[in-house]
């Protein structure tokens, strides 16, 4: 999109601010220096510990909070403008990754949410759970029962909020209520930006059922295959974070505490407890960047009486437990890091779906490109959300969204075991958007364009997560390992195939002109070539500090979110999922948060 036209109108318009309560600047500001709970990260999994741990008044928490309040930050209220806030802004880590040999050895960039709620602030708030085949894949894994979808979907009716979409249209076989929540506290909508394609993409599922049928409720977990209408975490025309949720609602409560630009360089190892390292002291700097004219001062200390929790995310949490001496031996005693517990599955494991934006020229002028480059027309729809919060500006970029398996023939299951969760989950993803998705690049400045994306959505690449030094505040290596198996290429070659067999479809044929650049390859080696130049991250990673079973010699944490071999510490965040779900990440980690934070209150 284009950022610096949309960021300039940003400025234009005021948002009303969100009254928030105990949030601190300064460590000096703090009440406490002790603390039940001690939360690293204020994202998708924070945010919900700290609101359910707090329900108890006897509870005291902190929050530490690396990034900036999402208060007054108009890109993460206004749903479209969500791809403006990363990456190469505040509100993101910047991360890039490593050379990727598999794409060609280019070094993407990796955007992580830096601010209150983490990603749900700043990601593109499509909301869906995955397969229920992802969650009876972990319990197997695991050996846990209470992670089978029959037990984790429980948590969606206390989490999940169904609300009508901005424009109030009759969502009638857009969704299947009984598969969804009406009283937690997370609003999610259908569309309510209606888009000029959207017969067109329903037709489709007509014209070609066999390979691209309808499903009526994509982000309900029971059935994803199919392609149907997305779901977002939007209410009243307006973002729903784990931010404007969870946490300001609990940030009333005298007994929880939330500090930002509060960046954690170590777990300060304090001894043993019952045969093994303990950890209950959290240490931690003001943030490089953070608006603050006060002088740098030495790293503050805080204490978790009872556990610390890191759900920093599938980057920072292994940075954070392998700059405190958790981790591969090998890699810390190169950096001069003293061993307190010897790990080598700590930043392995790395998984992440892999984007392919491809790209339509299109006729006439539906598209939104003319939109996302022509100020004036970008005024008038921010003009119109600042009136009543409805019109293009309340939706996300794109209105569908399908999941697909490959054929079952497909010659690739001849030389490698099929990847994905199940039968009932999917090998891809397809994303619809009525515009040029520039992915790291510039869009065009005329022509009008469709984006039919794909994700690989069961990737076999693994990558990892290690640190480059031992200064904490020094960005990690992160090499996601893209596209570097046989089953991965062949994978998302397929998809290039079959979205132009998608754009084919008589519902498009007096609008797609036809693809644009390397997607027109018709070889399957001209198709690779154009995928291993095009390919991107998903924005999806996981599995860095992954579960496993209880007494296993691999896996981060044993079932209960527990670091193996380390007393007082656990994690909740996506860095755990074994494997990365069939969804965008924010909906499986809502429900993995949830399910901690009963798993908190069964050990008190």
């Amino acid at each position: 999109m284009q950022r610096r036209t949309l960021n300039d109108l940003c400025l234009a318009f005021m948002l009303i601010p969100v009254s928030l309560g105990a949030l601190y600047h300064d460590p000096s500001q703090l009440p406490r220096s002790a603390y039940d709970y001690v939360i690293v990260g204020a994202g998708n999994a924070g945010n919900v510990i700290a609101s359910r741990l707090t329900e108890n008044p006897r509870t005291t928490v902190l929050v530490l909070e690396a990034g900036v309040s999402n208060e007054g930050v108009i890109a993460s209220i206004v749903p479209f403008l969500g791809p403006s806030l990363a990456p190469n802004t505040p509100y993101d880590w910047n991360f890039t990754t490593t050379a990727q040999a598999g794409i060609n050895n280019r070094s993407l960039s990796y955007p992580r949410g830096r601010m209150l709620g983490g990603c749900t602030s700043v990601n593109y708030m499509a909301h869906m759970y995955g397969s229920s085949e992802d969650y009876d894949r972990i319990a197997a894994v695991t050996g846990d029962p209470g992670w089978k979808w029959e037990n984790v979907k429980k948590n969606i009716g206390k989490h999940e909020r169904i609300v009508p979409p901005s424009d109030g249209h009759n969502t009638t076989g857009q969704y299947i209520p009984a598969n969804h929540g009406t009283d937690g506290i997370l609003p999610v909508s259908l569309p309510g930006n209606a888009q000029a394609i959207d017969p067109r993409v329903i037709a489709t599922t007509k014209d070609l059922a066999e390979e691209f049928p309808f499903n009526e409720d994509m982000g309900g977990g029971e059935n994803i295959l199919g392609v149907g209408w997305a779901q977002f975490s939007i209410g009243g025309g307006m973002r729903s974070s784990s931010a404007t949720t969870y946490l300001t609602a609990a940030l009333n409560r005298p007994n929880l505490d939330v500090i930002i630009n509060a960046q954690v360089t170590k777990l300060l190892h304090n001894g043993t407890v019952g045969g093994l390292p303990s950890f209950h002291t959290v240490q931690f700097s003001r943030s490089p960047g953070a608006n603050t004219t006060a002088p740098p001062v030495a790293p503050s200390v805080v204490s978790a009486t009872k556990e610390i929790v890191l759900s920093a995310g599938a980057i920072n949490t292994p940075q954070i437990l392998q700059l405190s001496g958790i981790g591969p031996r090998a890699d810390l005693e190169a950096l001069h890091i003293p061993v307190v517990v010897d790990n080598p599955s700590v930043g392995r494991n790395l998984s992440d779906h892999v984007l392919l934006a491809n790209i339509f020229s299109v006729k006439g002028n539906d598209s939104l490109d003319d939109l996302l480059r022509d100020p004036a027309l970008l005024s008038a729809a921010l003009t119109q959300w600042n009136s009543n919060h409805t019109g293009v500006m309340s939706g996300s970029v794109g209105n569908h969204v399908g999941f697909l398996r490959l054929p079952s023939n497909s010659t690739i299951f001849h030389i490698t075991p099929d990847p994905s969760a199940g039968p009932k989950s999917s090998h891809w993803e397809l994303f619809v958007a009525d515009f040029f998705l520039s992915i790291g690049g510039t869009p065009p400045t005329t022509g009008s364009y469709l984006t039919l994306a794909s994700f690989l959505i069961s990737p076999t690449s693994r990558g990892s997560l290690k640190l480059a030094s031992s200064d904490p505040f020094a960005k990690p290596l992160i090499d996601p390992n893209f596209l570097t198996t046989a089953f991965d290429i062949f994978a998302l070659r397929e998809t290039a195939k079959a979205v132009k067999r998608f754009a084919a479809s008589a519902a498009w044929a007096d609008y797609i002109v036809g693809p644009v650049g390397g997607l027109a390859s018709t070889t399957d080696s001209d198709i690779e070539t154009y995928v291993r130049e095009q390919a991107s991250t998903g924005l999806h990673p996981v599995g860095t500090a992954s579960m496993s079973p209880k007494g296993a010699c691999w896996g981060v944490v044993d079932p209960d979110l527990k670091v193996k071999g380390v007393e007082g510490v656990r994690v909740v965040d996506a860095s755990v999922f074994p494997f990365v779900p069939n969804a965008h990440l924010q909906g499986p980690t809502y429900l993995l948060a949830e399910r901690a934070a009963q798993l908190f209150k069964n050990d008190m």
